[in-house]
């Protein structure tokens, strides 16, 4: 159980990462593909990596356990474990029906700190197990649930939508333009939600893949209007990391000026665009 508990936590101390476009260390999933056509036996190799250059595989593993993917029928599955390596984690999926598949990686998870005797504690859990964490006496309790969700999309021969529908749960994209049909130069809308409402005037921001051979990050920032959605012309052609965070720019734990029970979001995507 402790085992299980510290690979959830991994993934959450990774993904804790997607609120911030400009940090060090960004967690991402690649797949080999994201829009396949053939009539024989299909498959896609998922990618996970927490790097430094975007896509560039320089740091250390991505820990997929909890992997889900939904299928063009909308129903949600468990993957197979990954390979993990040193500086990546790998994972193979079958794609039995032709449609869009969305893969994704989600965690919810504690972070915390409380006064014992005069001495400020801090911990980490589950949200399931937080409240064993605080002990009898303790005083100015404070945490934040961390609510984690990174995505990537792939389609067999035909787009649809079934694997789209929101969960209408925590932070969402919700792709108005079909996330295997983006193409550069053309127009591209995307809506994003909390627990199921809107996010208007939501900040969330585009990076390609590449910066070590640009030397620049070439990030796209962007706005929801009053309806939590934004329409913008898709950039050039590449793989991109979509990410977002709500509050935006809030600490990545518990601050001494901050409420006692504070709740936070993140979400991030990769997407590809690709040629006119």
């Amino acid at each position: 159980m402790q085992t299980r508990f510290m690979k959830q936590f991994a993934i959450a101390l990774a993904l804790a990462g997607i609120a911030c476009a400009a940090q060090a260390h960004r967690p991402w999933m690649l797949p080999t593909s994201t829009f396949i056509e053939t009539e024989r036996e299909a498959w896609v190799t998922i990618d996970g990596a927490v790097s430094e250059g975007l896509f560039d595989v320089d740091h250390m593993p991505l820990r997929m356990d909890g992997l889900t993917v939904t299928d063009p029928d909308g129903q949600t599955t468990l993957a197979p474990a990954a390979t993990v390596g040193k500086f990546r984690s790998s994972v193979d999926l079958k794609l039995p029906k032709d449609g869009t598949y969305r893969v994704t990686l989600a965690a919810t998870n504690v972070m915390g700190s409380y006064k014992l005797n005069g001495e400020m504690k801090r911990f980490r859990a589950t949200e399931q197990t937080a409240d064993k964490e605080i002990p009898a006496g303790a005083s100015e309790v404070k945490r934040t649930t961390m609510v984690q969700r990174q995505d990537t999309f792939v389609t067999l021969n035909k787009p649809s939508s079934g694997a789209l529908k929101p969960l209408n749960t925590g932070l969402e994209l919700v792709p108005v333009t079909h996330p295997t049909e983006l193409r550069a130069g053309e127009k591209a809308t995307f809506r994003f939600q909390l627990d199921g409402k809107p996010l208007a005037n939501f900040p969330f921001s585009l990076i390609p893949g590449g910066v070590k051979y640009r030397g620049t990050i070439n990030e796209v920032r962007l706005t929801t209007d009053a309806r939590g959605e934004a329409t913008f012309t898709l950039p050039a052609p590449n793989m991109y990391w979509l990410s977002a965070a709500y509050p935006a720019n809030a600490p990545k734990g518990p601050s001494a000026d901050g409420p006692a029970d504070a709740r936070r979001y993140s979400y991030s995507a990769t997407l590809e665009i690709l040629p006119e």
